[in-house]
């Protein structure tokens, strides 16, 4: 039993300082007729959680020969190896520590005593017991284990080997033709396991993943480039592919719990295991292409693309996917009428291109599961998304524009750019009526649009002698809209649901909105503009929870950097900015509800404790009079009626929660928060020894050190108790965000680098 007082050991003891280290080599040589570099790269880190590391061997060899003066070849080889072990689990899930740290944990509980009754016997010594009188053997936790057990025995692990390379000849034909042919392939091999130990909450368990990809891609390509003239030149290619790919792979895990200890193995399965789920695809797309690049002096160049692929995942038929695309620029500070001593560069550029892209492997035809049979008898089943065979490619249309200028002897520059992209017909799995059979069905889903605007300026204020002084600064706008969606008339389709993630909150692509718009309860506001405030204290939530509530996208992010060098010394500072852009917290909706945060607890503005009681109650619970030293809180607004709100919310179901929070199931929008911030992202100092000690170390041509911190200070934040960047992305779809749960601490980095050059 512990009083009910802040433990001296937090969460905060529960994380560790991460150290980090990489070392690699590289030789590079060569004669007459052949060149060759290889390299090796080791980097070893251990995590900010206990338990966690990863490791990685990275190998690469690159090598050309001239075997006559027509004939090239070249060979590149790539080799990596990582393994990780204790990986973070995310969001709403036990492996998640701060799922506990952030929405249920008991604030009086000491971490390095539930450190110290791990250690003592590596076992689940929780302050979450299921029964606190039961014997440790006969009881466990009943919702949260012991960190630190989780964190050594319910910890995941992977594997992964990666090599790919290409092999490439090059004839010259002629001076100015030749023939290029290149075969590249990549295949990577995947191991990865989870368990849950006898003792955890959850029954015992192992589960196991294996997977197999490989890829090659054959090209044949004509190059050409001939001056037409004395001041037209042109280059250009033909060519085609074939790309094929397979994907293999089967996750299984133990039925029931397990029977032995420690015994991580399918066998050591209570019950028969059920199926596995078995994965094989194959993927081929060909296509042809072309390429024109016409060059008029230094002044102007264009250039022209097209592109037709066929892909075996789209229906026969509809299966071939054309796309070109244009560019130009033009020169003019190459002008003699603006050849003067203060433009050093301008340029002006259009581009328009379009890109398309087939549909997901498996999204055509319907194909049948292969469930555990029922007893001996075997059986089928359909799957729950519903395929397509009328599927349409992707297509993406992208517009550009650009000016790029320098000037005073490159001290000031100015790069603008506007930029339009338009998606239209995506593949997407939408959620559909049960009543169907199905859950999902795959469709083309419209459009969706992005336009925005990227600014970036350079000065050097100081250039003289061995010192200088360079600002760069960066601006970029953007702006989503979802165009359309699918379905005409009757069946015209208005919002898609992109996901649907704990807590009552929904992320959406909406007809006529940003994309990954936020839906929820919102507050029921009055005819005068205020809020309302329910009976009970508690502001009235809207009875449907389709409300849009909050746009994940931000409004504007910038950047602000300084490069000072003196010598062979340089300091560089970065600052990074984001305006705008919601965050729905659902560490905020339980941690509130279970009174961890602040708001919930100290005095209101009676100066009485909020947790005490405001009113005298009768036998059948109704609200008497209020007490003379009321707690509560009293919520700015009006009640129903209009007028001001008198009445003071207070703990409504006893679990020692205030009103803040769930257990009074205010609206969703009280837990939007904007993830504006400022942040000092990284700065690097930087020191080349002089060359007259270098010389005096025979052995080296040159010696570099640089100490780097990054992540070092968020400056200003409007999310008190977490970074805004941090959010959910793992099972959040199509790259929509704005959704934190069980959110981890931002991480602060100071490292150091030596670099030898031979």
């Amino acid at each position: 039993m512990r009083p009910w007082v802040a433990a001296q050991n937090g969460p905060d003891k529960f994380y560790e300082t991460a150290v980090n280290s990489n070392q690699s080599i590289n030789i590079s040589g060569g004669g007459e007729n052949s060149t060759f570099k290889v390299g090796y790269t080791r980097s070893d880190e251990k995590g900010v959680l206990p338990n966690s590391k990863l490791n990685k061997n990275l190998f690469n060899f690159s090598a050309s020969f001239d075997l006559s003066k027509k004939l090239t070849v070249t060979a590149n080889a790539n080799y990596s190896q990582i393994k990780g072990l204790g990986r973070y689990g995310t969001g709403y899930d036990g492996k998640n520590p701060n799922q506990q740290f952030r929405q249920w944990f008991q604030t009086n509980v000491d971490l390095i005593e539930q450190k110290d009754a791990y250690f003592r016997n590596n076992q689940n010594v929780t302050w979450n017991w299921a029964d606190p009188t039961a014997p440790y053997e006969e009881n466990g936790p009943i919702y949260s284990e012991n960190p630190y057990f989780s964190r050594y025995q319910n910890y995941s692990n992977d594997s992964r080997d990666n090599f790919f390379g290409y092999t490439q000849a090059v004839y010259k034909i002629a001076s100015w033709v030749d023939f290029t042919g290149r075969f590249a392939y990549n295949g990577t091999s995947d191991m990865q396991e989870e368990r849950i130990a006898f003792g955890s909450a959850d029954p015992s368990q192992y589960k196991r993943f294996n997977r197999s990809f490989h890829e090659t891609n054959l090209d044949l390509i004509l190059n050409f480039r001939k001056s037409i003239s004395k001041d037209f030149y042109f280059s250009g290619l033909l060519g085609g592919s074939m790309r094929r790919s397979k994907e293999e792979s089967i996750r299984a895990q133990t039925n029931g719990g397990m029977v032995v200890p420690n015994l991580y193995s399918l066998l050591n399965s209570i019950n028969p295991i059920e199926a596995p789920s078995e994965v094989y695809k194959r993927i081929g797309v060909d296509g042809l292409y072309g390429q024109a690049s016409f060059a008029y002096k230094e002044l102007v160049n264009l250039d022209l693309t097209a592109r037709q692929d066929k892909s075996t995942t789209l229906p026969e038929g509809n299966n071939t996917y054309f796309y070109p695309a244009i560019g130009a620029n033009f020169n003019f500070s190459n002008l003699e009428a603006l050849k003067t001593n203060w433009l050093t560069m301008g340029k002006i550029s259009a581009n328009y291109a379009e890109v398309g892209n087939d549909a997901p492997w498996g999204s055509i035809l319907d194909v049948y599961d292969k469930p555990t049979g029922i007893g001996s008898i075997p059986y089928f089943t359909l799957r729950n998304t519903k395929n397509n065979p009328n599927l349409k490619p992707e297509r993406t249309k992208n517009l550009e524009f650009g000016l790029e200028t320098a000037f005073l002897d490159d001290r000031l520059g100015l790069n603008v750019t506007y930029y339009r992209s338009n998606t239209l017909d995506q593949v997407l799995p939408v959620r559909i009526s049960a009543a169907t059979g199905y859950s999902f069905r795959y469709v083309n889903s419209g459009e969706v649009e992005n336009k925005g605007i990227e600014i970036s300026a350079y000065v050097t204020p100081v250039r003289s002698g061995d010192f200088s002084w360079t600002m760069n600064v960066n601006f970029a706008r953007n702006r989503n809209k979802v165009l359309s969606l699918y379905g005409e008339g009757d069946n015209k389709v208005t919002n898609v649901e992109i996901a649907a993630p704990q807590g009552g909150v929904t992320l959406n692509a909406a007809e006529g909105q940003p994309f990954g718009i936020i839906r929820g309860t919102d507050y029921q506001y009055h005819a005068n503009g205020q809020r309302i405030v329910k009976s009970n204290g508690i502001y009235a939530a809207t009875p449907a929870s389709d409300r849009i509530i909050g746009n994940p996208n931000p409004d504007w992010i910038g950047g602000f950097s300084n490069t000072l060098k003196y010598k062979t010394v340089s300091l560089n500072f970065l600052l990074d900015i984001r305006h705008g852009g919601d965050v729905w917290s659902l560490d905020q909706w339980y941690g509130e509800g279970t009174g961890m945060y602040p708001i919930t607890a100290g005095v209101n503005e009676l100066g009485n404790p909020k947790r005490d009681p405001a009113y005298a109650y009768d036998e059948d619970g109704q609200r008497l009079n209020l007490l003379p030293n009321p707690g509560g809180v009293l919520f700015p607004g009006v009640k129903a009626d209009g007028t001001p709100n008198d009445v003071r919310a207070e703990n409504l179901d006893g679990n020692g929660a205030t009103a803040y929070g769930y257990p009074g199931n205010p609206p969703r929008a009280m837990y939007i928060y904007d993830g504006s911030y400022v942040k000092l992202r990284e700065v690097a100092l930087t020191f080349g020894l002089p060359q007259s000690v270098v010389s005096k170390l025979r052995a080296f041509k040159a010696i570099d050190l640089s100490l780097i911190g990054r992540n070092l200070w968020i400056i200003h934040k409007n999310m008190e108790y977490s970074d805004p960047e941090e959010g959910l992305s793992s099972g959040i779809s199509s790259g929509a965000g704005g959704y934190q749960s069980g959110a981890y601490p931002a991480v602060r980095s100071y490292g150091f680098n030596v670099k030898f050059r031979f």
